[in-house]
């Protein structure tokens, strides 16, 4: 039986799809490695490859504030093209990494010392929370909703992520709800308050330009 022109049109959108899905994330690239523009590739040497920002954490003393320190394309240009970075995230006593999303890869969590909560929800609204021990290791599948929570009242963590992208980005989800200048009618009617309410939760949020 011959196809319409309307078949014919989404079958060929279904084709071209699949190789585009498949390719989804960082671009492959055709060389080594990316060369920075200006740079002579003659001259480059194992410093280029090289990333000393991690350094300081080996001898330094357990975290005062939530901290993550980071080793993406922007500080490590030798990750350009490679798709993987890298943080290691520190966490005080009974300190959160708030709900947030890496619109651009997945995170593989390894905790090193310390224990966490953690959990991430999928586009089915479901919610799924572990506790993770010293050695355990979590994934955080890519652009969906997740956090990790220090719940000891004495003792710190530490974890180190894994990305899969060299620009992973991150968006967190109360800054950019209520960091952004959403207008305050908006939030009140999505959260089902009133806008007293999200003006007082907004207070605790400086805006961005």
């Amino acid at each position: 039986m011959a196809l319409t022109v309307k078949q014919q049109l989404f079958l060929a959108i279904l084709v071209l799809a699949v190789p585009f899905s498949a390719i989804s994330g960082d671009p492959d690239i055709i060389s080594d490695f990316v060369v920075p523009p200006g740079t002579n590739a003659t001259l480059l040497d194992g410093n280029f490859f090289t990333y000393t920002g991690m350094r300081p954490l080996v001898d330094s003393d357990p975290p005062t504030n939530f901290t993550v320190t980071k080793a993406t394309m922007a500080e490590f240009p030798a990750l350009n093209g490679q798709s993987v970075s890298y943080a290691v995230l520190q966490y005080p006593a009974g300190s959160v990494n708030p709900p947030h999303t890496h619109p651009r890869a997945t995170e593989l969590l390894f905790l090193t010392y310390g224990t966490l909560e953690v959990g991430f929800v999928d586009t089915t609204n479901k919610l799924f929370t572990q506790s993770l021990q010293a050695g355990d290791i979590f994934v955080f599948p890519k652009g969906l909703v997740h956090y990790q929570f220090n719940s000891a009242e004495n003792d710190f963590a530490i974890a180190v992520s894994a990305f899969g992208s060299a620009a992973a980005g991150t968006v967190s989800v109360p800054s950019t709800v209520l960091g952004t200048g959403i207008d305050d009618v908006v939030l009140a009617k999505s959260f089902k308050t009133d806008v007293d309410t999200i003006q007082k939760l907004k207070a605790g949020f400086p805006h961005m330009a």
